[in-house]
């Protein structure tokens, strides 16, 4: 099975990507960011509000395929800087459960599209759902 998802959003946007491509019982979602659902702007107030918002954008494209964060496995973050990343671990910790944390990669990059400070893709487990 292959399925790829787009929401409303992306699409009135004009991303050209789709938010996650499901293959099996695996759900691969794109890079989130920070930006406030429906428009190209960043939540205002640097690494907190983007990872908070960011969070929130990850956990609308996972309920909207009946998944949760318990259902995510693997995480690939992509800091700005990587000076933020206690801060961004800091409301990391805050959306898995300690016995449920995902296998994670963090990588420094020079650059984010709008300039973010975040962006993280995650992966999914979705047997049955």
């Amino acid at each position: 099975m292959l399925k790829f998802i787009r929401s409303r959003g992306s699409i009135d946007a004009g991303l050209p990507f789709s938010d996650a491509v499901r293959v099996g019982d695996v759900l691969y979602l794109s890079g989130a960011m920070g930006n406030v659902p429906g428009k190209m702007e960043l939540a205002k107030g640097g690494i907190e509000s983007e990872t908070r918002q960011m969070f929130d954008n990850i956990a609308r494209t996972l309920e909207q395929n009946g998944l949760s964060f318990d259902d995510v496995f693997k995480c690939q973050v992509f800091l700005a800087d990587m000076k933020e990343w206690p801060a961004f671990n800091k409301i990391y910790v805050e959306y898995f459960k300690p016995d449920r944390l995902p296998a994670r990669s963090a990588l420094g990059v020079g650059g984010l599209a709008m300039t973010g400070r975040v962006e993280m893709e995650v992966t999914a487990y979705a047997r049955g759902k």
